[in-house]
């Protein structure tokens, strides 16, 4: 999934902070339960204290009970990539904005493989819902197809 190639810029700030070795990976359980924890971020400067808390913001919200290592996180961050390339964002554009307003590193590349990999699902949801007559669904994953290949 893409979210196991995305690196949080920040990692070493964070290591420090919490006083224990963290990975680079920004959806690493380790770095999860450390964003989560009762870290002192005004320790930080401005600018990484915000892209962290957008981070925190947009990923680490949900009412699951095994939360931060529900798999929420990494589900929102894949959908938030499909929906920058949905609304015309391409790759490297989208490497750009998760970079300046979350602090995460991802190769454009990997974007692209992501998505190319998430229109052959979509083609084998497709294909399934025509042979199982569900036409409108068939009609709904060729949309998203078509928006994603645009």
């Amino acid at each position: 999934m893409i979210a196991d190639r995305a690196r949080f810029r920040h990692a070493k700030k964070l290591e420090r902070l919490a006083g224990y070795r963290l990975p680079e990976l920004a959806f690493s359980g380790t770095m999860l339960e450390t964003l989560c924890s009762h870290l002192n971020y005004d320790a930080l400067d401005l600018g990484v204290r915000s892209q962290i808390l957008a981070f925190f913001d947009e990923f680490l919200r949900c009412d699951c009970r095994e939360s931060p290592l529900c798999g929420c996180p990494e589900k929102k961050f894949a959908k938030m990539v499909i929906e920058h390339r949905e609304n015309g964002l391409d790759h490297r554009q989208i490497a750009s904005h998760l970079l300046e307003e979350y602090g995460i590193e991802l190769f454009p590349a990997d974007i692209l493989s992501f998505l190319e990999e998430t229109v052959h699902v979509m083609e084998a949801i497709s294909d399934v819902a025509r042979l199982q007559g569900r036409t409108d669904l068939a009609k709904k994953t060729d949309e998203y197809i078509r928006l994603i290949e645009r």
